[in-house]
């Protein structure tokens, strides 16, 4: 029985930038609405974060963000201005909607929060999905009570009194598809052929796209290909031929590829790769390289590769004929890795991070 004081009580989530900080929040948000909590979010004005938020239904407070580089930008200069900006923005959603705790999954947009949330002597709780925590994250955890991390490896960053290894949120539903609700998504009416499914993170991927394209004569010889190109990808005439299917971004249709899904070549965003664990998909990464990124998810795929669940290809050495080898020998071994991720420790993440939440509700009063 869910107490008045308790459902009066309200939790201001925050995090943005791509689908790999919003997803575990979306998890989340169900856990403490069920638990009786109320639930706002904190996000860009415009961002990937309003729109996956928006069929919620929950308060949306939206905030200016700006992104702080490692290498000098005269954009950085117009970012700072657009920071302090996101920084009073955030004082003024804290004060006005009075949160009892500000949850941070990360993304630039979410340091004012955390920092309002600090000013105003509210707990605040982060979450590192990284193998190492990014920027953002560096720039928060400072004024965090708790910070929760997603690899075990990860909270050697952090005061032994403020970590807690919880893994990542994941989507139930995600887990729930029906493969042939997948098949009919796609359109594919070759039932024999096993299917490759790419899914180059939420913005999609240049490099990963133009390789499968290259790629396809070879790989439609052996798989149905159904192919998330991202939002802000053209879906061109080579997109349209039988046993190929490309999409810009999928929402409640992943559940149902996935469940489809023989195979998945993937980025290696954390989010991504606890779902493909969870799911026991045997999977390729091709992590961004160093040249597009901090290493975040070479470290990733790394550790995913030396656990047994995953096999990596680095963008360094990025050809069709390597994309092509390297499908056909994971897919080979599916069995192996398939069975090494069911063997995986399993964890209710949802439900450890709600705990460390109420543990610092506690503590506050």
């Amino acid at each position: 029985m869910v107490s008045v004081q308790q459902a009066k009580r309200i939790i201001l989530l925050t995090g943005g930038g791509s689908a790999g900080h919003v997803t575990p929040n979306l998890v989340l948000a169900n856990e403490l609405v069920a638990r009786g909590y109320s639930v706002h979010y904190a996000g860009r004005t415009e961002g990937i974060e309003k729109d996956l938020m928006a069929p919620t239904g929950l308060p949306y407070h939206g905030l200016s963000a700006g992104k702080l580089r490692r290498y000098l930008s005269l954009e950085n200069l117009t970012d700072i201005v657009r920071i302090a900006k996101g920084f009073i923005d955030a004082l003024r959603v804290v004060r006005r909607v009075q949160p009892v705790l500000v949850f941070s999954k990360g993304g630039f947009v979410s340091c004012p929060v955390v920092w309002a949330a600090k000013c105003n002597g509210i707990p605040a709780v982060v979450h590192e999905s990284d193998f190492s925590p990014g920027l953002a994250n560096r720039l928060s955890v400072p004024f965090a009570k708790r910070i929760c991390h997603a690899f075990p490896e990860t909270g050697e960053h952090f005061a032994a009194s403020k970590r807690v290894h919880t893994g990542i949120p994941v989507r139930p539903s995600l887990l729930c598809g029906d493969a042939e609700e997948g098949r009919c998504i796609c359109g594919f009416t070759d039932t024999l052929k096993p299917t490759l499914l790419v899914i180059g993170g939420s913005l999609g991927s240049r490099m990963i796209n133009h390789m499968v394209r290259t790629a396809l004569p070879e790989l439609l010889s052996d798989f149905n290909v159904c192919h998330l190109v991202g939002p802000d990808h053209d879906i061109t005439s080579v997109d349209r031929q039988p046993g190929y299917f490309a999409l810009p971004y999928a929402g409640e249709e992943l559940a149902h590829l996935l469940a489809l899904a023989d195979l998945v070549l993937s980025r290696a965003g954390a989010t991504t790769l606890f779902e493909l664990l969870a799911a026991h998909k045997p999977h390729l990464l091709i992590p961004l390289s160093r040249q597009a990124s901090r290493g975040d998810q070479i470290q990733n795929a790394r550790c995913f590769e030396r656990l047994g669940y995953s096999e990596v290809l680095p963008e360094e050495g990025l050809t069709p004929e390597t994309l092509c080898t390297a499908l056909h020998a994971t897919y080979a071994e599916r069995e192996k890795f398939a069975k090494q991720m069911a063997e995986a420790p399993t964890a209710d993440a949802a439900g450890r991070v709600v705990e460390v939440i109420e543990s610092c509700l506690s503590e506050a009063h």
